[in-house]
């Protein structure tokens, strides 16, 4: 049977389950918790969730009292996901420079299939939500999310040789992912409504066996595999002991300026990452309060409305890239965010809540480019120990961020709940101080354009 190096279906039916459980997570922890309080069912019509919006009455305190509840379980269930898919995520995107990158890709999904199977059947058969923990440590052991990003990226990566080509299609990958998982979102409060939460999940597990089966039978692996695929099976220790020879020599032999300018990077993805992970996370908790109260299928809309953002920012990109460099998109999509956080953070209507995306329009334009940018700096043989570093970053920075938005949005919801909007705004601030440093500084132009690999290569050669 031949084969196809086409990773972009992968990605995908990956982020279009993924992002059709997302809310529904949230909103099931939610209505439950609800339940337990209220010892009754939740209530939800066309118009809006069952929301009370005055302040003296007893109903609005056990309101923000499960809000609190909400944000304190998901950011516990997140910990306990991310721990050991932190080490999984590093070990198994560095070694697909040696062993292919399909692992970093089949693993993920296997993953997700068990914690959808595992919310169908404490939805359908009314589990105990304590249940949810045992399941989401197995399946954070196959790695999460950034482990399946960062294989796919490293697969393009190293199957894209062109740099100005590498930039776009990463930026056509994040474009695939916003557009997807806006429509994923926009269909989950219709599913949701329609078929319950029970079935929704049955529908994402079906999704993530038909990716499986196309990742393992259809999905070619990448070409780097061929040069090690006669040598003998190594054991895990030696494994262990290459992944982090690998990345520890990305950084002790390269020269100086290029490995500060990999740190420098490295830490404006993560704290830029850091921002918009943590203030995003925070959107259906938000929109489920008072004064919004919005039902499952606004939230819908609300998820949906990230898909422009996504086309925009991608468009951004693709436009951009032909008159300015790298850097300077960089700080267009930081301040973009920036606006549209500190819109949400006042925003007390439907509508309001909506124009929220107006401003953050190139919000997501500075992750594909940062990504881009550490691959363009980096030699082929390396982009899996780069790549593995970034996947690492977005495990650990995914989960502080959640962790710590959520339980500052515990602490603050009941006297300004847009106050997390705000903090998240002010953080950005450090990545663009840092870049505004890397343009200051001695780094000039050609150094901010980034050295593609031949001439990373020479200068290697000129310090040896």
């Amino acid at each position: 049977m031949r084969k196809v190096l086409c990773v972009e279906p992968v990605i995908f039916f990956y982020v279009f389950a993924f992002s059709l459980t997302t809310p529904l997570v949230q909103q099931f922890i939610y209505r439950r918790l609800w339940e337990q309080e209220y010892n009754s069912t939740f209530i939800s019509d066309s118009n809006a969730s069952h929301c009370e919006q005055n302040k003296s009455s007893p109903a609005y305190i056990k309101q923000k009292a499960i809000q609190e509840k909400a944000s304190v379980f998901i950011m516990q269930l997140d910990l306990t996901r991310a721990i050991p898919s932190l080490i999984v995520a590093f070990v198994i995107v560095a070694n697909g420079d040696r062993q292919g990158h399909k692992r970093s890709l089949v693993l993920p999904s296997m993953g997700a299939l068990i914690s959808s199977i595992s919310f169908t059947a404490i939805s359908y058969f009314s589990l105990s939500l304590s249940v949810l923990f045992a399941f989401a440590f197995i399946s954070g052991l196959f790695g999460s999310i950034a482990t399946f990003l960062g294989g796919g990226f490293a697969y393009i990566a190293e199957e894209c040789h062109d740099e100005k080509q590498k930039t776009t299609r990463i930026a056509v990958v994040d474009l695939i992912f916003g557009v997807v998982s806006g429509l994923a979102g926009l269909s989950s409060g219709y599913f949701l409504r329609g078929i319950g939460f029970a079935w929704t999940f049955v529908i994402a597990s079906l999704l993530h066996v038909i990716n499986i089966i196309y990742i393992v039978f259809f999905l070619e692996d990448t070409a780097g595999v061929s040069q090690f695929q006669h040598e003998a099976p190594v054991s895990w220790k030696e494994l262990l002991r290459e992944t982090f020879s690998g990345v520890y020599m990305l950084f002790q032999t390269a020269p100086y300026k290029k490995r500060i300018l990999i740190i420098v990077l490295l830490f404006t993805f993560m704290t830029y990452l850091f921002t918009v992970l943590g203030g995003s996370s925070l959107f259906t908790l938000y929109e489920l309060d008072e004064p919004l109260c919005w039902n499952e299928v606004y939230i819908g809309y609300g998820a949906a409305a990230s898909t422009s953002v996504s086309l925009t920012s991608f468009l951004g990109v693709y436009l951009f890239s032909k008159c300015l460099k790298d850097i300077y998109i960089v700080f267009i999509g930081m301040f973009s965010y920036i606006g549209g956080m500190i819109m949400a953070a006042f925003a007390k209507t439907t509508l309001l809540m909506f124009l929220v995306r107006v401003p953050s329009l190139f919000c997501f334009m500075p992750i594909p480019v940062l990504r881009s940018m550490l691959s363009k700096v980096v030699l082929p043989g390396e982009q899996g120990a780069v790549f593995a570093c970034i996947a690492c970053l977005e495990v650990v920075t995914g989960t502080m961020s959640i962790s710590v938005f959520n339980i500052l949005y515990a602490t603050t919801v009941a006297w300004f709940s847009g106050f997390s909007f705000l903090l998240s705004a002010g953080l950005c601030l450090i990545p663009l101080s840092v870049l505004c440093w890397l343009l200051c500084t001695s780094w000039n132009g050609e150094d901010l354009a980034l050295l593609v690999p031949e001439e990373v290569s020479s200068l290697e050669s000129a310090d040896s």
